[in-house]
């Protein structure tokens, strides 16, 4: 009869253990020639058939006489042995069964380090092999999930970017290492409420969370000023609602940028200077040399061209304090009717669609100072005069106002730089006049856009949340 000659180890289900204690798979030192279960079984039943029928045969001979003598003799002979060895071949069987309960309780536990084995070369075997390969598979993702949380723990904890984790009700779940540093001198923060955090941190940081959005805030006073970018975002978590606040340092970086800022300004004032003051003292010393020898005829001539230079210089100095000082808009009741009128009388423009019939609320000077400089782009960009349009649309709640012309465009270059101060593609150009409208557009809640347009031109497009008078 076949028989296992090793048992595999039973693991209890509660423990979570299996037969091999190292956690590797053991590999047979020889495989046997592979015997299915249904030919084992068949050879078995067999046998202890022949087994039996033998020991009829022999009490045949001995009792011819007595028939139910010889069964009843059969069956306690064949019975027991029938009982022992099909129960040894169960017991094999039994023992692996346990043992992948209990390896099956392990993965489920997150315990992926045990493997087993199986002797005879059969389905049992099969089975057993892609358990095994099942569970090599768990322990590679496991330990690739477990590198992977590390690394991304690793990266939030070591981010310069103070992160706070809150649940619904507001108390904190998680803290990195910057958050703890700039709310609670280093200590741990999750299980506190935001509420207490606040109130032992700077105001500036309340006021700007009551405010509600992403924006800017600063802490502290004087050379201790500090500026800080506040971020919010909200998500589910298993059903339930988080918010992610973000707080990052920028002090530094502004500062780096204002030092850059101020080297440009300086460069482009110096630049602009220059090319001003350079002819006027030439003038200057033509004008005096003239003098002297008593050919005054010529005076006028240079007299002009010194005030023509001097004026522009003039226009250029007051462009850039009239950019550095640009007051918050005052907001007031305006027809569309009469502001496009009054604009009309300044500059050329055609005026496509009708205009809204409900009056707005916006800065009147500013807002006409903005479009100015945009149609005076307009026409200076080569388009027919009666090409350049301007198009006013009221779309949800917000307007929408295109400044047209039928120019060459701008190439990607420029118009990814075009909204920079003092950026500009013109001999003459300042680089402020795009730079003014975004800074009135930003100042009353909207935005400005730049696109080339289909068949040739640009589009200047400035959407402004405008209330309702």
């Amino acid at each position: 009869m076949p028989e296992n000659t090793e048992t595999p180890q039973p693991a209890a289900p509660g423990a979570g253990r299996a037969a091999a204690a190292d956690g590797k798979a053991v590999a047979p030192a020889r495989r046997r020639m592979r015997l299915s279960l249904l030919t084992r079984w068949t050879a078995l039943v067999a046998t202890l058939l022949t087994v039996g029928i033998l020991i009829a045969l022999g009490l045949m001979r001995l009792l011819p006489d007595n028939p139910g003598m010889v069964l009843a003799i059969c069956l306690l002979c064949v019975l027991p042995l029938s009982i022992i060895t099909i129960r040894a071949q169960l017991q094999h069987m039994l023992s692996l069964f346990r043992a992948l309960t209990g390896t099956v309780t392990a993965y489920r536990d997150g315990d992926f380090s045990f493997s087993l084995h199986w002797q005879q070369n059969d389905e049992l075997s099969d089975l057993v092999t892609a358990h095994n390969a099942l569970g090599d598979v768990l322990r590679e993702q496991r330990l690739a999930l477990v590198q992977r949380e590390l690394l991304l723990d690793t990266m939030v904890q070591n981010t310069p970017v103070a992160m706070l984790l809150l649940r619904e009700a507001q108390q904190v779940v998680f803290a990195n290492i910057a958050a703890r540093q700039l709310l609670n001198e280093g200590k741990r923060l999750e299980g506190h409420r935001l509420a207490d955090i606040l109130a032992r941190s700077a105001p500036a940081l309340g006021d700007a969370l009551a405010r509600g959005g992403d924006g800017l805030f600063t802490s502290g006073e004087g050379e201790e000023e500090e500026v800080f970018h506040l971020a919010r975002r909200g998500f589910s978590l298993n059903g339930r609602k988080h918010e992610l606040l973000l707080v990052r340092q920028l002090t530094s970086e502004l500062r780096r940028q204002e030092v850059q800022t101020w080297k440009k300004v300086i460069r482009v004032i110096s630049h602009e200077l220059n090319n001003s003051l350079a002819p006027l003292t030439s003038l200057a010393n033509s004008g005096a040399e003239l003098v002297r020898r008593g050919q005054t005829e010529r005076l006028p001539q240079i007299l002009g061209t010194i005030e023509e230079r001097t004026r522009h210089l003039e226009s250029f100095i007051l462009g850039y304090a009239r950019f550095a000082k640009l007051p918050a808009p005052r907001l007031e009741s305006q027809d569309w009717s009469h502001f496009m009128a009054r604009l009309g009388q300044q500059v050329q423009f055609q005026l496509l669609g009708e205009l809204p019939a409900e009056p707005c609320c916006f800065d009147a000077a500013q807002l006409e100072q903005a479009l100015l400089n945009l149609l005076k782009n307009a026409h200076e960009s080569g388009s027919a005069p009666d090409a350049v349009a301007l198009d006013l649309r009221r779309v949800q709640g917000l307007v929408r106002i295109e400044v047209l012309d039928r120019g060459p465009g701008m190439s990607e270059a420029v118009l990814t730089n075009a909204l920079v101060p003092f950026y500009s593609t013109k001999r003459s150009g300042t680089g402020l006049g795009l730079a003014l409208a975004r800074e009135i557009a930003e100042a009353h809640g909207g935005r400005i856009a730049l696109a080339n347009r289909e068949g040739g031109g640009l589009a200047v497009t400035l959407i402004l949340p405008l209330p309702p008078a």
